[in-house]
């Protein structure tokens, strides 16, 4: 398998998936409240941290080919409407840190009713990693079978 290197920055990003934002439909998180979902298909998330990295790969895009798992229309909420999710494998470097293996999360726009990211933004889940800061740079690593990065001039 042939994996893609792509340098990006650790933004800030909408805390609904970890449960900051305060959003009282999601008290704990939307990550929390979709793990036992995501295992009941067959995707194990129990190592993950429950919250997104976010990090912005700009000027490069990307483009989802096959990723590793998709979930269509998932009902995950009682009153939010089902979306449809992707997980490409992925590889996060960083400076003085071994490389960790998690997954790029990608919740598709077209049924993802609010709290859009930028063209430019994957979302990352990872196992928690120490010492992580916004604005710190990044290598994400990722499989060209499941996910295209188009690199773009500055």
């Amino acid at each position: 398998m042939t994996w893609q290197r792509v340098s990006g920055v650790l933004m800030r990003g909408h805390r609904v998936a970890s449960g900051l934002n305060g959003d009282p439909r999601f008290p704990d998180g939307t990550l929390r409240m979709q793990f036992p979902h995501f295992a009941a298909l067959g995707l194990d998330l129990s190592l993950m941290h429950p919250g997104t990295l976010n990090i912005s790969i700009a000027p490069a895009r990307y483009k989802l080919r096959q990723p590793r798992w998709t979930f269509p229309l998932m009902k995950w909420h009682p009153t939010e409407p089902a979306e449809t999710f992707s997980f490409i494998e992925a590889r996060l470097e960083m400076p003085h840190q071994k490389p960790v293996s998690g997954w790029i999360y990608y919740p598709h726009p077209e049924t993802k009713p609010e709290h859009f990211q930028s063209a430019d933004v994957l979302e990352v889940l990872m196992p928690f990693v120490e010492g992580l800061e916004y604005g710190a740079r990044v290598t994400l690593w990722v499989p060209h079978v499941q996910m295209e990065i188009q690199e773009r001039a500055s």
